[in-house]
């Protein structure tokens, strides 16, 4: 079973403010979609399951309001759309997990995706079950089960394939500033016969982010030069003018689609507007999906 979807990632609002910030972002989905000519397009909402992660996050973490409770009052008004989500695991023993999860089958998540701890922790560390471990007690409750895919990280090819293993039938990129992917995805191809849908996902970066630098945060690894080489094109579109952003974007997504296409890999699109839906977002998600989307031909 395949997605064959176009997703869009809202993040669930902060718990102060949450119907009344809930209600602004659907409607906010709607009008930029009907501006933008991409009403209907959107097929799926991603959501995150937000934890707490390290002090040095630019833009502080408050207590966000659940993924259900979010989902529940978009839902009504964005219809057509079902739900994706990520899930942390590490927190919650298999009955509990169990449990959440099919709470949220029950609701209309299609497809969820099994992350770890936060950048503070080591891999392993937590009381629950670990995402690799979920990927198969689970299967018969979620048939869409993702994990996130990093093609810049080191080893990344071996965790990617034992996640597969497991039982992922989807990847879901971390956001894309390069045509890494590619040469990621072909040579896993030549390695496995694992073929799992692929999410490649593609972020909108406004002005603000040379101020604020969330996506340079949120795409860090220090010591990795091919991310270095992505956040200094992430600065770039920063304080480029819209007219040159889309067209900087547009060629970037023109290459990962062109090279990925023909190697077997079921594809869906996951788009993030990282600092809010806005109409500039959505111009640049309508003229890359002008060029190809699983949705049409």
């Amino acid at each position: 079973m395949t997605l064959n979807t176009i997703a869009l990632e809202l993040v669930p609002p902060n718990v102060e403010r949450g119907h009344e910030q809930a209600l602004e972002d659907a409607q906010k989905v709607l009008r930029c979609s009907a501006e933008t000519g991409l009403d209907g397009r959107i097929q799926h909402v991603m959501i995150p399951g937000m934890i707490e992660e390290d002090d040095d996050r630019p833009i502080e973490m408050k207590p966000k309001m659940d993924v259900l409770d979010f989902w529940a009052i978009i839902t009504p008004e964005l219809s057509g759309m079902n739900g994706l989500c990520t899930q942390v695991t590490a927190f919650m023993d298999e009955p509990t997990l169990r449990r959440r999860l099919t709470d949220l089958s029950s609701a209309g998540f299609d497809g969820i995706a099994f992350v770890g701890v936060p950048r503070t922790m080591s891999d392993g560390e937590g009381t629950g079950v670990a995402p690799t471990d979920a990927l198969s007690i689970y299967s018969d409750v979620v048939p869409n089960r993702g994990a996130i895919l990093i093609p810049t990280r080191d080893g990344e090819q071996g965790r990617f394939r034992f996640k597969c293993d497991q039982g992922a039938t989807y990847g879901m990129t971390q956001l894309l500033y390069s045509d890494a992917i590619v040469g990621f995805l072909r040579d896993f191809a030549e390695l496995t016969d694992h073929r799992p849908e692929i999410l490649l996902s593609f972020g909108f970066v406004p002005k603000l982010e040379s101020k604020v630098g969330l996506i340079n945060w949120l795409i860090q690894d220090p010591g990795n030069a091919a991310v270095a080489a992505e956040q200094e094109f992430v600065k770039k579109l920063a304080s480029t003018e819209p007219a040159e952003k889309r067209k900087l974007m547009l060629d970037l997504y023109k290459r990962v689609i062109d090279g990925v296409g023909d190697l077997g890999f079921p594809l869906s699109i996951h788009l993030e507007a990282t600092y809010g839906v806005s109409t500039p977002a959505f111009e640049t998600f309508a003229e890359m999906l002008d060029y190809w989307a699983p949705d049409t031909p």
